[in-house]
């Protein structure tokens, strides 16, 4: 059965009242298989406000990428009715900007080549978008690397660079797979606070796809939290915590019980992937 929690509610119906920007209506995912069709995802309703910030946790293979690749109209939902901005999403979308767990970049072009071939790809105006770059390189913590090669860069900056080109035609939505799954844990650490401050400034509506309960804890207004394949919403919990957050915020009683008490749905399915 579905369950939410929140620990205040004034905070949490000021949040309802704000605009929702992504919405689903019994969305299902079934893939035609070798051996016939095969469910992904059973029936999903959620919907997501304009300027928030939501994770997904959930088991290995419950649909998590699947529901991101839904949202950004890489695969076409097989029932049901999902919504950008009122608009049903059929096909790729252009006011959505993906980072995946690779950075993705090109070995040959250094970081501000790196993140203008987004401005290349669609066509932007090669000027403006040289500036917002710049404006997004700075606002990143990249300053002063914009004619380094991926090579001579940290595996956080690339990342870094990689949520620039994201955003650089400054799309509503920025969907998140496992951006941070692929480094060590004290820089997964640092990229999580670099992350809540870019999404602070950048004040973007973000999707994060994630297998670490403290890392959706630490950065979400929402965690959804996903049960075994097919998969479906177990539960929703408001994270009623104060920002910015600081990485000492870890260490809290209130973050304690948040990370225990998704952790339990894992435990009850007989299932835990978390890092």
């Amino acid at each position: 059965m579905l369950q939410r929690t929140h620990l205040h509610a004034v905070a949490s119906e000021a949040r309802h009242a704000e605009r929702k920007l992504i919405e689903l209506r019994d969305v299902t995912k079934i893939y035609q298989g070798a051996d016939g069709p095969v469910q992904s995802l059973l029936p999903v309703s959620f919907d997501i406000r304009e300027g928030e910030f939501v994770s997904v946790v959930g088991p290995s293979g419950c649909g998590k990428s699947t529901l991101l690749k839904l949202v950004a109209g890489l695969l076409p939902i097989s029932a049901g009715e999902l919504t950008l901005d009122g608009t049903p999403i059929r096909g790729p979308q252009t006011n959505v900007g993906i980072v995946f767990q690779g950075a993705v970049l090109l070995a040959w072009r250094n970081v501000l080549d790196n993140i203008l071939l987004q401005a290349e790809m669609r066509n932007m105006d090669m000027k403006a978008a040289r500036v917002r770059a710049m404006t997004l390189i700075e606002m990143a913590g990249l300053k002063g690397f914009e004619k380094k090669y991926p090579w001579q860069l940290s595996g956080g900056m690339q990342q870094r660079v990689s949520i620039c080109r994201a955003l650089l035609h400054d799309p509503s939505v920025l969907l998140m797979d496992e951006p941070f799954g692929a480094l060590d844990a004290m820089t997964r650490e640092k990229m999580n606070g670099e992350l809540q401050r870019i999404w602070m400034e950048s004040k973007k509506t973000v999707l994060l796809i994630t297998h670490s309960i403290p890392e959706a804890v630490f950065l979400s207004d929402r965690v959804l939290v996903m049960s075994e394949r097919p998969g479906s919403i177990a539960a929703v919990y408001d994270i009623d915590l104060p920002r910015p957050r600081s990485l000492n915020v870890m260490a809290s009683p209130e973050f304690a019980r948040y990370t225990r008490t998704i952790r339990g749905h894992f435990y009850a399915q007989g299932s835990l992937d978390d890092h």
